[in-house]
């Protein structure tokens, strides 16, 4: 049975994630501590305590996120668990993909965690409050929605950013072509337009002056070659290499995050179940629209570990 890892990104955070792990496995509690460490600050507090607000902002959860990831994968190991010979690829949703490489040995989790605080950092302040904005369009195709994005640009700014399958898309840019472009996507038969509140167009062409910052972070830290290849968002091709890695993390910045070709590319790739490490399940839920024939796991809590050992 062929295995791949995914890893969760922005919007599965909730107020006490993690904390279970925490208590249950010393190495699951030591990943918090790191991360702690590495940016110093109690970021598990307000993780466990919240409030949800603070968490929920990009510089936070970003993280926060890869933090649960990592502290389900060392309580995997804490128990015999070797990624490279259970797991065929891993695979992350936008900054999930830094957490699937962290746990595939391409940065140490301290690395990581300032990766992502700078990565945060950097998306916020790409483009001034306001002036940006994103919309999820639910039930259009995706030549329609490439159409009504062009069609409202005019100039501007108005991608798709993120194509997460089950005839879901997530389209970014300048605030009002994205308006006009989820209205177009209405009038051609969309079930929904739904503005989202985000705090910037992630994924567009406006994320260049972050995506330029991530170039020189990236720049600044060890890499190692993974211990399993990695499925890239922007290319959905696997690879070990660690420049090619780097330049495609870059790339991701103002790419697509290209998640139901990812999954399509398991499926005929050979892989029979996908689990999910980290905080919620929405991935699971994303590849059960995608490919029924591939089983799914979510693996976010002590007994979640339990299960995965018994399984893998």
């Amino acid at each position: 049975m062929t295995v791949a890892f995914t890893f969760p990104g922005q919007g599965s955070q909730a107020v006490g994630m993690g904390k279970d792990l925490a208590d249950a496995f010393p190495e699951a509690r030591a990943v918090f501590q790191e991360v702690d460490d590495a940016l110093g600050e109690n970021l598990s507090k307000l993780m466990w305590e919240g409030p949800e607000e603070i968490l929920t902002l990009t510089s936070n959860a970003q993280p926060a996120l890869m933090a649960v990831s990592l502290a389900a994968i060392r309580a995997l190991e804490s128990r015999g668990f070797v990624l490279k010979d259970k797991v065929a690829y891993v695979a992350g949703h936008s900054l999930g993909e830094y957490s699937a490489l962290a746990a595939a040995g391409f940065v140490s989790v301290a690395d990581a965690a300032r990766l992502l605080r700078i990565r945060g950092n950097a998306m916020q302040a790409a483009v001034p409050a306001g002036e940006g904005a994103m919309a999820a369009i639910i039930g259009l195709e995706e030549a329609e929605v490439e159409a009504a994005c062009a069609e409202a640009a005019k100039g501007s700014v108005c991608q798709v950013a993120n194509d997460n399958g089950g005839g879901q898309l997530v389209i970014s840019g300048a605030k009002a072509a994205v308006e006009l472009a989820a209205k177009r996507c209405t009038e051609k038969g969309a079930k929904r337009a739904l503005m989202l509140q985000v705090s910037a167009p992630f994924h567009s062409a406006l994320m260049a002056p972050a995506a330029n910052v991530m170039s020189d972070a990236l720049a600044g830290v060890t890499k190692h070659a993974p211990a399993v290849p990695v499925l890239s968002n922007v290319t959905v091709t696997p690879t070990n290499d660690p420049d090619e890695i780097a330049r495609r993390l870059v790339e991701q910045i103002t790419g697509r995050v290209r998640w139901r070709e990812t999954v399509e590319w398991f499926g005929a790739n050979g892989v029979a179940t996908l689990y999910e490490i980290g905080a919620g399940k929405v991935l699971s839920g994303l590849a059960r629209r995608i490919n029924r024939d591939i089983a799914t796991s979510a693996v976010g809590t002590s007994a979640d570990v339990e299960a995965a050992l018994a399984a893998l």
